[in-house]
C-alpha cells in the first residue's frame, strides 16, 4: 500500500483532501473537458435540451429516477460531475467530448465496482484508461501517455503497487493535465446541469 503525494510543483492529492467528506458519495464521475461549453458537454454526455436546467440541493440521482449531472466553467475547461454515474468515463462518451481537437479527462470513483478509472482522450481518440488504485493496470491506444504525471506523484508505473489515496491522486493528475483545481466552492448549487431521465 503506497500513499502518494506530489514530487513536483502542481496539483497534489492533498488538494483533494476535501473529496471524501464532500457529499459526492461512493459513486461519481468528474470530467474535465477542453474545447466545449457547458451546454455542449451536457449534450455529448447524453442530455437532451429539455433535460438541461439549473440543479439545486434538492436534486439527486435516484435508481429509478433521473441522473443528475452538473457543469461549471473553470478557466478554459468545463467540469462536469455525474452524481452516482459513470457514463462520461467510458469511451463512448469521452471520445465525443474530446473530438475536433479537444481533450477530456475523467475520474470515476466507484466503491462497489471492480475498479476506479482515470481515462484520457484527445481529438476523439481514447488514449489511456488507468486503474488509479493499481496504476500498472493500463489500457487504451496509448496506455503509457500519462506515465509522466504518475511519476510526478511518485508512482512507479511498472510496479505492482496499490495506491492508498487513489481518487485524490487521480483528481490531482486530471488537474495537472487541465491546469485547474476543483474546490468545494465549485460544487455549490444552484448550478447549470441536467436531469437525464431513465439514465440508470
Amino acid at each position: 500500500m503506497v500513499r502518494v503525494t506530489a514530487r513536483t510543483p502542481g496539483a497534489s492529492p492533498e488538494d483533494y483532501g476535501w473529496e471524501k467528506g464532500s457529499g459526492l458519495g461512493d459513486i461519481y464521475t468528474v470530467v474535465f473537458v477542453r474545447g466545449l461549453d457547458e451546454h455542449e458537454v451536457l449534450r455529448r454526455i447524453g442530455a437532451a435540451d429539455e433535460d438541461i436546467r439549473f440543479i439545486t440541493d434538492e436534486d439527486y440521482s435516484q435508481p429509478e429516477g433521473p441522473e443528475i449531472i452538473t457543469v461549471r466553467r473553470i478557466e478554459d475547461w468545463t467540469i462536469a460531475i455525474e452524481d452516482c454515474g459513470w457514463r462520461a468515463s467510458h469511451m463512448e462518451a469521452l471520445c465525443p467530448l474530446s473530438s475536433d481537437g479537444g481533450q477530456a479527462v475523467a475520474v470515476m470513483r466507484h466503491d462497489y465496482a471492480a475498479r476506479h478509472r482515470l481515462a484520457y482522450a484527445v481529438d476523439g481518440k481514447y488514449l489511456t484508461d488507468i486503474n488509479p488504485a493499481f496504476p500498472i493496470e493500463r489500457r487504451g491506444a496509448d496506455p503509457d501517455r500519462l506515465n509522466c504525471y504518475l511519476r510526478e506523484l511518485g508512482i512507479d508505473s511498472a510496479a505492482d503497487d496499490r495506491i492508498d489515496n487513489a481518487i485524490p491522486a487521480a483528481l490531482a493528475i486530471a488537474s495537472r493535465i487541465a491546469g485547474v483545481v476543483i474546490t468545494p466552492e465549485h460544487l455549490r448549487r444552484p448550478i447549470l446541469g441536467a436531469a437525464i431521465p431513465g439514465a440508470h
